[in-house]
């Protein structure tokens, strides 16, 4: 086909006719549906040419603002609800198990390794708050030795990622079910805290009138073999933000109650000096192609924490 002379519909013709040659079948068919939908919506709108520069522009920052420590395409696919929509299509599950929810743009590999009670804070700032439950199979059984990454903000809502020159992680780190399926360890109590508003994806919220809040709330990653690979957060019942999550990340059976508890002696046998926090949550995971267990082969971890807090 011809590119010379072409009116609007027979210019997205011809680009579509463009991958004729695509090695991939799948990247033609994303190819092409990508270019048809970008075209219908650019003749829709009327698209001006500043309007097209402008978020020529916008994208322009975006890239140049993300880096190995901050992911604002991530960020600009979250606001969106795009990344939720991917989940969604992407992790149909029984109704027993514990649903996906929004991978978010800080998770970092190579977290340290922690035994059942250890604490995972090591330093962050927030109220002490024991996490507790188990992982089990949608039968009620337990998952033995599922491997559970867990990652999440201090008091002041920041990833240990945000802070410059920060000695060792905060915040995060990884442990494995007993043969009971159960876990626990200590941080700090989430709290709410906006998503990184300081950049484009800060300026489109503005623009719309929308908040950049998240309730608070607890990530979990938890692979286990023979079981489908979970990403998800737990969060906080109560919080005001729950619907209305800046990232549309909120699911109904994710939501458990922050107890708050007196000093004294914690569940787990900790001797509690001051006021301290217990969550209890279940994951459930689905049976599904084995998430590839080979992926964290066994290491060393610290030992569980039983000092005075």
């Amino acid at each position: 086909m011809s590119t010379r002379n072409l009116t609007d519909d027979d210019l997205t013709r011809a680009v579509l006719a463009s991958f004729k040659g695509a090695g991939s079948a799948r990247f033609r068919e994303i190819l092409e549906s990508l270019v048809r939908q970008l075209h219908a919506f650019a003749s829709e709108i009327q698209l001006t040419e500043e309007e097209w520069f402008q978020g020529i522009e916008f994208l322009t920052r975006t890239g140049h603002i993300t880096d190995e420590r901050r992911q604002e395409f991530i960020l600009l696919s979250d606001v969106l609800g795009l990344s939720m929509l991917v989940v969604g299509i992407n992790n149909r599950r029984p109704p027993e198990a514990t649903e996906s929810t929004v991978f978010g743009p800080f998770f970092v590999e190579g977290s340290p390794a922690f035994s059942n009670g250890g604490d995972l804070a090591n330093g962050a700032p927030g109220e002490p708050c024991l996490m507790q439950g188990r992982v089990l199979d949608p039968e009620g059984e337990p998952v033995p030795g599922a491997h559970i990454e867990v990652w999440m903000a201090d008091e002041d809502g920041f990833y240990d990622v945000q802070y410059d020159e920060l000695a060792e992680p905060r915040g995060r780190g990884h442990l494995r079910a007993d043969e009971q399926g159960r876990w626990w360890f200590w941080s700090v109590k989430p709290e709410a805290y906006p998503i990184p508003n300081d950049g484009p994806v800060g300026a489109l919220l503005a623009a719309a009138g929308r908040h950049p809040m998240r309730p608070a709330h607890v990530h979990f990653l938890v692979d286990a073999p023979g079981y489908q690979r979970l990403i998800t957060h737990v969060f906080a019942s109560g919080d005001r933000w729950l619907d209305s999550d800046a990232v549309f990340g909120v699911r109904s059976n994710l939501i458990t109650a922050f107890e708050r508890r007196e000093a004294g002696t914690a569940p787990d046998g900790r001797e509690m000096r001051t006021p301290y926090w217990t969550m209890a949550y279940d994951i459930v995971l689905a049976p599904g192609e084995s998430s590839g267990e080979e992926l964290w082969p066994a290491e060393q971890v610290e030992p569980a924490q039983r000092s005075d807090a």
